[in-house]
């Protein structure tokens, strides 16, 4: 047994392949590449081309009572939905109809605006915040709640044995 190391290949060329690649091969590949992608895009087109007329072909007659009909009916016109139709529509732009919900909630609940143009205006809630907690919350006084509830019978018996409560904690 050696210990050495032996760093040729069995056919004596060495550890890396001696012969490079022509340009020329190369470029034929690439060539014959563009060749095919080329061939295989014109036979789809093609196709597609057969699949539409052969669709168009087999289309219904449009019913002649309806008038505001595009002449291909397998496309949307732009517009055409917003302009045949009446309200309420389907929503068609779903997260661009929420986010203008959602900014005007926004303008709403931060900014000073009117809500009415005669005396009615609406201010930021942290604004409303701060004089809540300036002013504190509106509180009725006890007589308010007793005058504006209706009188029932319950409501002049619970009356009476107030006022003789009170004539009795005098004495």
């Amino acid at each position: 047994m050696s210990d050495e190391t032996k760093h040729e290949n069995g056919n004596g060329h060495g550890s890396y392949e001696r012969q490079d690649l022509r340009p020329s091969g190369i470029l034929y590949f690439l060539l014959g590449l563009a060749v095919a992608t080329l061939l295989c895009i014109l036979a789809l087109k093609g196709l597609f081309a057969f699949l539409e007329h052969r669709e168009k072909a087999s289309q219904p007659p449009v019913n002649p009572l309806v008038t505001n009909v595009p002449a291909d009916t397998r496309r949307v016109a732009p517009g055409y939905p917003q302009s045949a139709f009446p309200s309420p529509k389907l929503e068609e732009d779903e997260r661009g109809q929420l986010n203008d919900i959602r900014l005007n909630e926004e303008k709403v609940l931060y900014t000073y605006g009117w809500v009415d143009e005669k005396a009615t205006v609406h201010i930021p809630i942290e604004r409303a915040r701060d004089l809540l907690v300036e002013r504190g919350l509106p509180v009725r006084s006890q007589g308010a709640t007793g005058e504006s509830a209706p009188k029932t019978e319950t409501n002049s018996k619970k009356s009476e044995t107030t006022e003789a409560n009170k004539k009795g904690a005098k004495k």
